[in-house]
Parts: structure tokens; sequence; C-alpha cells
């Protein structure tokens, strides 16, 4: 089966074909960008005669030409769409195009280079990451196809952001789910063990090769800011703060104290810096959020706004049961820190826990202690977190601010 004429030009080859079956082009051809293994059909086209990462042409039954993705075969998502124009087969020139679109994005919602520069499919960069720190960059390749991709994936970044340093922070889990290994690694410039971030009024210090993640959590800023707007005057409990993410723009913003629960000490110790560097009082508590918070009841300690951020309790379908018992325990151990008529963000990044499953948790912690919890404001990720409307996984962070009064 051959390519098209003007692919054929523009690539100097022809890429192999990966057919679908009969009908199975409709997700497709609504937007979507995933094709799962049993979508394909492997008489015409086996998966097994693929490599991890290659490039190919996906064509329906009847041999129309739906776009460029990489396979990898060893996975349910068999293939993944990079292009639906004939004309921008994968290579650097697509990721250039797709990156400064990117970037034109960013630089409408945000003053200062400091965002998610690409956010994986809701940018149409699947398998791709990046965060941009000023003149610094991390970027995370989640796929076979992307790490394929690596050497273009980096000329792109240069020819767009121009930054002085990149880092490869390719340690996340998901990697092992596509046969990839974890690694960190510099790819060029000299990146530091920290950079300061400006949010807020605060300037953090996060940590990049040794943080969490990409270094910084970029989703929550609105939140954050929501947050902190609600705060002056009140006792501010960020339960798994990681670096003060909530509490200290709280503290800018006039909350009178606020102390930061995580089991980190390395995290804990980037929030009590970036705390001094702003002139900020901040207490940190280390251990268990589940055990600090029963602690704090015991002492009676009560506060007048507190944001639960939990890392993903759900992170597959199977682990729902128990982490949404999680989710429960959780708000319900915050919510007995709270002084009437008190603050409650509750916050998920499990895509498997739906919206209103996150309310209901609360709204069964306010009725077990005999109170009421009113839904006042509802939260999103961040706008350098943009939502791939046919992909719903895109959307997967979940704040909801309750005041919880007398029943």
């Amino acid at each position: 089966m051959s390519s098209p004429p003007e692919i054929a030009a523009t690539m100097g080859r022809a890429l192999p074909p990966l057919v679908l079956k009969r009908e199975e082009e409709r997700r497709l051809l609504a937007g979507h960008l995933w094709i799962f293994s049993n979508e394909v059909d492997v008489a015409k086209t086996p998966l097994s005669a693929f490599g991890p990462g290659d490039a190919v042409e996906v064509r329906s039954s009847r041999d129309r030409f739906l776009g460029y993705a990489y396979v990898n075969p060893a996975t349910l998502i068999s293939a993944r769409l990079l292009a639906r124009d004939p004309a921008q087969p994968p290579g650097k020139a697509l990721l250039v195009r797709r990156l400064e679109s990117a970037l034109a994005l960013r630089r409408r919602f945000f003053e200062a280079p400091y965002y998610r520069l690409a956010f994986g499919e809701g940018d149409l960069l699947p398998g791709l990451v990046v965060d941009r720190y000023g003149d610094v960059l991390v970027a995370q390749l989640g796929t076979a196809g992307m790490e394929a991709m690596k050497p273009q994936v980096q000329e792109a970044l240069v020819d767009v952001a121009g930054p002085r340093a990149l880092l490869w922070k390719n340690d996340s889990p998901v990697r092992e789910f596509e046969g990839l290994p974890r690694y960190v690694e510099t790819a060029f410039g000299d990146v530091p063990d920290t950079v300061e971030v400006p949010e807020g009024g605060v300037r953090f210090r996060v940590p990049l090769a040794a943080g969490q993640k990409t270094g910084w959590y970029y989703d929550q800023a609105a939140n954050r800011a929501l947050f902190a707007r609600h705060c002056r005057g009140a006792r501010v409990l960020d339960v798994f703060s990681y670096a003060g993410g909530f509490a200290l723009p709280a503290l800018r913003a006039g909350a009178s104290a606020a102390a930061c629960v995580d089991a980190s000490a390395a995290a804990l110790a980037a929030a009590s810096a970036s705390a001094e560097a702003s002139g900020l009082a901040l207490e940190t508590l280390q251990g268990d959020a589940f055990d600090v918070l029963e602690a704090l009841a015991a002492e009676g300690r009560r506060f007048d706004a507190v944001v639960v951020d939990p890392p993903a309790f759900i992170k597959r379908r199977k682990d729902h049961p128990k982490g949404l018992a999680a989710y429960r325990r959780i708000n319900q151990l915050a919510m007995r820190l709270l002084e009437r008529d008190a603050l409650l963000m509750a916050c998920s990044c499990s895509w498997h826990l739906a919206p209103g499953e996150l309310v209901d948790a609360v709204q069964r912690a306010a009725r077990h202690q005999g109170r009421f919890a009113q839904l006042v404001a509802v939260g999103a990720q961040s706008a350098d977190h943009p939502v791939h409307p046919a992909i719903d996984e895109t959307r997967y962070l979940r704040a909801f601010l309750f005041r919880v009064t007398d029943a």
C-alpha cells in the first residue's frame, strides 16, 4: 500500500500503513487521538510487525488516509495520532509547529515564562510534557513514540523556546508500561538544583532533578490563587503540601498563620526556604497526612481554611474502591479540624474519580459530623494544561471549595 504522492515527496519515503477494522475510524474522525489494539485489522497489518515507536500512516478499512501516528504493539493504546494533514509527517517540522502553537497559548495567558509549555494530548503532542522555568526546560517523554523522536524533540524545543538548559526527567513509572527505562539526564546546559518560580507574590524554591515529577505543579496555579483570595486573617492548613503551593500564597494574601503537612522532608525544606526568602512565617509538620491530621485533632488544633491536595489515590480503575475510601477518610479528618464557617478545598488528580464522587465524599464527611458543606466555588487545571474535548483523560484535576458550617 503506497502513500499519497505528496507524503512521499515530503518524507522521501513511504511510512508503513496501520489499517483499522471496519467503522473503527469513527472516534478518530470525532477528534480522538488514540487507537486501541482491538481496533486494528491485524490480518492486514499485524501489530507484531511493528517495533515500539515506529511511525505509521493510519488508514481506514476503505483505504482512507486518517493521519500519521506512532505505534507501540505492546500496549493497549497501540497507536497515538500525531497529525491529520498528509503534508505534516512526523518529524522536527511537525514538532516545531505544535510547540509554536502551544507557546502562543501560554503567552496569551501568562505574563512570565513559568508554565507547562507542552501538555501531551492537550497540545496534540501525545507523550510529551514540558515545563518551563524561565530559560530552563524540564521535559518528560512518556511513550515509546516520543522517545523515538527524542532528538527531534530537543531540536524543536531549542528552536521554539531557546532554553539555556534542558533536563530530561524521564523517571515516571508510566514509562515502564511502554517498555522504557527510567532515567534523569541533562541534555545540555547547566541545570540548577533548584529554580525560583514566581507565583502568588511568592518566589518558590523548586527542586528540579530531585523534585517530584517535573518540578512544580503548575496545574494547580489557578486553584492556589482561588484559595488564597479567601484566606485573609485565616489560620491555614495545607495538607499534602509539597513545597507549600497553597500555604505561602495564602500567607502573602493575608492569612494569619499557615502550616504545611507532607511526608517528604525535602519538600518541607523547600517550603521553608521559600517562606524564609519571602519573609513569611511557616509551620511544617512532617509525616503521613492521615496520622498528622489525627494528631492535630487530638491536640485540639483548629483552622479556618484547609486544603487537601493528595497524590492520585486512584491510578487505575481497579484501585477505585480503595482510593475512594481514602478520599472520603482524608476529607473527613480534615473536616474535624475546621472551625465553624471555615473553608475546605478538596482536590483530586485521579481521573478515575468522577467529580461528583469527590463532592459526595465531602458531603458524607459533613453529615458524619452533623455539619453542612456548601459548595461555593469549583476549580480546574490551569490554562497551561488545556483539555482535549474528545479525550476526557486530559480533564483530570478536580478542585472544590466548600464552606463548612453547622447543619
